[in-house]
């Protein structure tokens, strides 16, 4: 009897020489203070308790003429003399944990070596072996380590997976990226595609297009199918009008695979696209659901990229999938990260031919965006508004849909906010204080946060757009009119403005002073050829005092006071300076003394007479010194009388009346103007007056008057 105590759950029991084939009895007792307790009693043969260790030298051959199995060889871990053993064989692809049993009939006898069937060429795989007795019962000795080795290559099976990428650009034409992924089924390293793009055109004609081949780098190191790299086949330019069909092929060291077609049709003749395409988020994956088209369709390509399409040749995600034309629904399978956007779309295909897609953008967990939107003025502000404008946060640094944008703004202590939707990229702030600065800045949230992007700050105009220019001209125009509205009432009121700035001077010419003798007519007559029958003048000696009887020297003050005074009376808003003194010598009832104290005469002889006439001054001359004051005037007409000294004598004879000059008239005339008053002196006349003389000795055409004055004054 052999026994062994321990406080474990297990236990070593040393025999010493194995008993075979004895028949052994064993069983457990459990012990404490109250008593002892057996287990169930096994007898067996002491093969059926055997347990021996794992098959050795496991190992692995690969026959290039065999691509499909491998040939396992090992070593058993026992003599048969002891014990006869049977073994089971597992296998799986390398990296993978899904064994692959062989069956036990296959191995129920002693056998070191087996076959491996129905293989996948040019795949790695890890073997593994473990035995026990023969007999019915025993126990299984552990797994050997993994025997690897890489099936041999064979000519692909399957079709490369062929896809294409379109964008369109500024011009018209489509640019068209065919990409493609390694069979499913390589059977081995690709080291070139066959490509050749065919017009629609000639393919109805049935011409050959040319064939292109794509050489791959590839290395045995390279992942497993489902995680292959993308392969750019070729970029082209494809108007809008046109359609071509792609054909490729993948070659490997064996042979070439399927060909592979898809088909790019017009544009305005694309085919149908699915119906209500809902993307959503399940359990940490996309889960994608859509209604097929009316039209038949032979599979659907599901797609997604991160960003736009054309990101990815720049090195964005972008993968797709084919479904079976029979799905409604289906689960990305590809690899997705938390915090990127996709876009997730669906392509219908009509027997290699694409339809249009239905696109939904997704994802597969959101977070808090990474940076803020970046605000600034678009152009200049204004005095009551500013226009705010940010570019949207690039995908990448979103992290989740953005649900909408907070716009701050505050000046000085107060802060306003107006929330705007997610599509909106610019605002106009209103109803702002005039010459204030102003700190705004904007806030981008998702369902999991927001972020709060930079500062900007910014200071209203004093004065809007416009309100300058307005003041200039609203000032312009409002003198404008004023200089217009003067201009009016200047040419209205002309005559008033002139009275108060330009008074007007009474022109001496116009007067009527001299024509108030009614010897005279009003107007004056422009004498005429012949009129003058001849001028006389008489030089007569007045300066002699002695000659004068008494009795006129006493009266001779007051004579010459009487008609100095006539010749200063002043009519009415008129002067009378220049008055002739015929009116004082036809109206005096002494015109023997006249004839006596005259000391120079002028006669005209006439040929008509002209009609007396008495008129007022119209002249609205203001009375001078002389009229006002008519005592000066005769003070100096006395002084003047006292200095009188004897005057020349002009003579006109009657000779000379048919060739009178009116110039020498004219002169005659001024020369009359300018006498200066006469005193009067006794005359000396011995001779007796004959008919044609007065009493006194002049002429009786003297007697009468004397010359008016015809002129007045000159125009200044």
């Amino acid at each position: 009897m052999y026994n062994v105590s321990t406080p474990e759950k297990s236990a070593t029991v040393s025999v010493g020489l194995f008993p075979n084939p004895s028949l052994l009895d064993i069983w457990v007792e459990a012990h404490n203070t109250l008593g002892k307790v057996e287990s169930e009693h096994l007898k067996e043969e002491a093969n059926w308790f055997v347990k021996t260790n794992p098959p050795s030298d496991v190992r692995v051959i690969s026959e290039r003429t065999f691509p499909t199995s491998l040939l396992i060889n090992w070593a058993h871990p026992i003599e048969e003399v002891y014990v006869k053993l049977t073994y089971e064989i597992r296998f799986c692809p390398s990296g993978s944990q899904n064994w692959t049993y062989v069956p036990l009939v296959d191995t129920a006898k002693g056998i070191q070596c087996l076959r491996l069937q129905n293989l996948q060429p040019d795949t790695v795989y890890d073997t593994q072996v473990r035995c026990k007795s023969a007999l019915e019962g025993g126990y299984w000795s552990n797994w050997s380590t993994n025997a690897t080795e890489r099936t041999p290559e064979d000519r692909p099976r399957s079709k490369p997976d062929l896809w294409k990428i379109i964008t369109v650009d500024e011009s018209t034409a489509r640019q068209v990226w065919f990409i493609c992924k390694d069979p499913v089924l390589s059977n081995g390293r690709i080291i070139r595609f066959d490509i050749k793009i065919q017009d629609h055109m000639d393919r109805v004609k049935k011409r050959s297009g040319e064939l292109e081949s794509i050489p791959v780098n590839r290395s045995k190191a390279d992942p497993s199918p489902s995680q292959q790299k993308i392969t750019i086949l070729k970029q082209i330019s494809l108007d809008d009008k046109k359609s071509v069909e792609v054909y490729v092929t993948a070659v490997n060291s064996v042979g070439k695979s399927p060909e592979a077609s898809l088909v790019i049709t017009e544009k305005a003749n694309e085919l149908p696209t699915v119906k209500d395409l809902k993307v959503q988020r399940n359990g940490g994956q996309l889960c994608l659901e859509w209604k097929p088209p009316a039209r038949p369709v032979s599979e659907y390509v599901v797609e997604w990229v991160s960003g736009s399409p054309i990101d990815w040749v720049s090195g964005s995600q972008m993968d797709w999938q084919r479904e079976q034309a029979s799905t409604t629904n289906t689960v990305i399978k590809g690899s997705l990260e938390k915090f990127v956007s996709y876009t997730v779309s669906v392509y219908p295909l009509y027997s290699g031919v694409t339809g249009k897609p239905a696109s939904k953008e997704a994802f597969l967990e959101e977070g808090v965006p990474l940076k803020g939107p970046a605000v600034k003025l678009k152009g200049k502000p204004g005095c009551n508004e500013a226009e705010l404008v940010w570019n949207e946060i690039p995908q990448h640094s979103r992290r989740g849909f953005i649900t909408n944008y907070t716009i701050f703004y505050t000046s000085g202590t107060k802060t306003h906010n107006i929330t705007v939707p997610a599509n909106t990229t610019s605002y106009t702030l209103k109803s702002l204080s005039r010459s204030t600065k102003y700190d705004t800045w904007v806030i981008a949230s998702t369902i999991r946060g927001s972020k709060r992007g930079f500062n900007h700050s910014f200071t209203t105009l004093k004065y809007g757009t416009g309100e300058i220019e307005g003041i200039v001209v609203g000032v312009c125009l409002s003198f404008l009119f004023v200089v217009l509205l003067t201009m009016l009432l200047c040419i209205n009121k002309k005559d008033v403005i002139e009275d108060n700035f330009w008074p007007r001077i009474p022109n001496p010419g116009e007067s009527t002073i001299g024509n108030w003798s009614p010897d005279y007519p009003l107007k004056t007559e422009t004498p005429k050829e012949n009129c003058l029958s001849g001028i006389s003048v008489l030089d007569v000696d007045v300066c002699d005092g002695k000659c004068w009887p008494e009795d006129d020297k006493a009266s001779l003050p007051l004579k010459k006071d009487k008609y100095l005074s006539e010749e200063h009376s002043s009519g009415i808003g008129g002067s009378s300076c220049m008055s002739s003194p015929c009116q004082s010598v036809s109206d005096s009832d002494e015109g023997g003394d006249m004839a006596d104290t005259t000391a120079s005469t002028i006669q005209t002889l006439s040929s008509q007479p002209q009609q007396d006439i008495f008129s007022r001054s119209e002249s609205t001359q203001p009375l001078l010194d002389s009229e006002e004051n008519p005592d000066m005037l005769l003070q100096e007409g006395s002084r003047q009388s006292q200095h009188f000294s004897r005057q020349p004598s002009f003579t006109h004879t009657a000779g000379n009346e048919d060739s009178a000059d009116p110039a020498d008239f004219n002169q005659l005339e001024m020369e009359q103007q300018v006498l200066e008053p006469l005193d009067f002196c006794p005359l000396e006349e011995e001779t007796t007056p004959t008919d044609g003389q007065s009493a006194d000795g002049l002429p009786a055409a003297l007697v009468s008057s004397y010359m008016p004055q015809l002129g007045g004054y000159r125009p200044q």
